[in-house]
């Protein structure tokens, strides 16, 4: 899709929304836009989450609204919000959450505000089914509105795979790995011929997820009880990694690490586990690779790998407008927009079969089809269950395997100690 293209239908969906107004579900409207006060909202985030460009929207129906967006790494992100919620202080307005820490999240509903007693429930019908309810508690109380998805894909460079002396053509390329095991023999051959300091792939941790997401049971059982070390394809997944690192493929950088920001504009690597979200970093840090870049399937078939959630605190001093925002920024309509803009992929269901988002393609990534790519990816997934530590486990083995990239440890050693740092995480 060109990129006129995009822009007309960007402005469709603007002049959509405003034609319809905005209702105080799904809100522009209501008391914010004629209210008195001069308010500020706050936003704390991880990363880009592709809202920036919406906010001078929203405040222009609202005039006595301001936004404010704080953004920080992921991990300080929602270890920060962790502090504040136990400390009843220092909580912005509104909270993002990943997938793999909103079960944690959600076994604290005292600590935010219930949208079910702000119109939730006429909403739910918006949100693929098990979205709506991985933010569900048990009490009932609905602590967070989805926002993206994360359908899983391979994004690949092209020119490097080239140099290489392999296929550039996206469907040939993923006839090259139909299952992760033969992502890493692709990989032994492209190492073999690599261009001087191009690795294969990023980081293990990074290919290491992408592979756990697939699986039907991940780091719990259904019963929120921690598997990683009787999960035999965990360690399976592990082991393929950092096989493949002893090998030479991978670049040994940590995600979203500034070093590992760096590597996309020196083109340390040909190869990234692409969830859809990845689209807006790849853009981000490689700007001057356009067209380089492609979308591949990703070896095994589906899975999903992230996907977010904005929350807004119980210490709010504004949750009325919060909420009210929330509900705006995650409507199908401005899902649309930040998928046309960034490529992050919405959970809202009834935006797939929408040509804007169902036919889309991007010219950064080659032209490639995104939205049939990642739409299809989403409504094919099959949701793995996230217990309460998900996300601390996760950052656990990638700290491990980060160990043995460094040379610090070996496997064995890495392995062993990532399941005493469980057992910690559990007590």
């Amino acid at each position: 899709m060109s990129s006129r293209m995009l822009r007309v239908l960007a402005g469709t969906a603007v002049l959509g929304v405003l034609a319809a107004g905005c209702g105080s579900q799904g809100g522009a409207a209501g008391a914010g836009a004629s209210g008195g006060e001069k308010i500020t909202l706050s936003l704390n985030l991880f990363g880009n989450m592709g809202f920036k460009e919406l906010y001078a929207e929203y405040e222009a129906a609202h005039p006595n609204i301001k936004i404010v967006e704080r953004t920080s790494a992921y991990n300080d992100h929602h270890r920060n919000l962790a502090a504040h919620l136990a400390t009843k202080q220092g909580a912005a307005d509104i909270e993002g959450i990943d997938t793999g820490f909103i079960a944690q999240f959600r076994g604290q509903p005292q600590h935010f505000t219930d949208l079910n007693q702000h119109g939730a429930a006429a909403l739910k019908d918006r949100w693929l089914p098990w979205k709506w309810e991985a933010s569900l508690a048990k009490t009932g109380a609905q602590i967070g509105y989805g926002t993206d998805v994360g359908g899983l894909a391979m994004c690949y460079r092209r020119d490097l795979f080239e140099k290489a002396g392999l296929p550039t053509d996206r469907d040939e390329v993923s006839k090259l790995w139909p299952d992760w095991t033969s992502y890493f023999e692709t990989g032994k051959k492209y190492t073999a011929n690599k261009p001087e300091g191009a690795a294969f792939f990023d980081g293990a941790p990074q290919v290491f997820n992408a592979m756990v997401g697939q699986l039907p049971v991940g780091y719990y059982d259904t019963s929120d009880q921690v598997v990683v070390a009787t999960n035999p394809e965990i360690r399976k997944a592990y082991d393929q990694a950092l096989e493949a690192v002893a090998g030479g493929q991978s670049a040994k950088l940590v995600g979203s690490s500034p070093a590992w920001n760096t590597g996309f504009a020196k083109s340390q690597f040909a190869t990234i586990a692409c969830p859809a979200w990845m689209l807006a970093k790849i853009q981000d840090q490689g700007k001057e690779f356009a067209g380089q870049w492609d979308v591949a399937a990703i070896p095994g078939g589906g899975g999903n790998w992230g996907g977010a959630y904005l929350t807004v605190p119980a210490q709010s001093k504004h949750p009325k407008e919060a909420v009210e925002l929330i509900a705006w920024l995650t409507a199908p309509e401005q899902q649309i927009k930040v998928f046309t803009k960034h490529g992050i992929l919405p959970s809202t269901v009834a935006t797939y079969d929408k040509p804007e988002v169902k036919k889309l393609t991007h010219e950064f990534f080659n032209d490639a089809p995104i939205g049939e790519i990642f739409t299809t990816a989403a409504l094919n997934l099959k949701p793995q269950y996230q217990g309460p530590r998900a996300g601390d486990i996760q950052t656990a083995i990638r700290d491990g395997m980060n160990r043995v990239e460094e040379g610090k440890q070996n496997g064995d050693e890495a392995w062993a100690q990532i399941l005493k740092d469980i057992d910690r995480i559990q007590k």
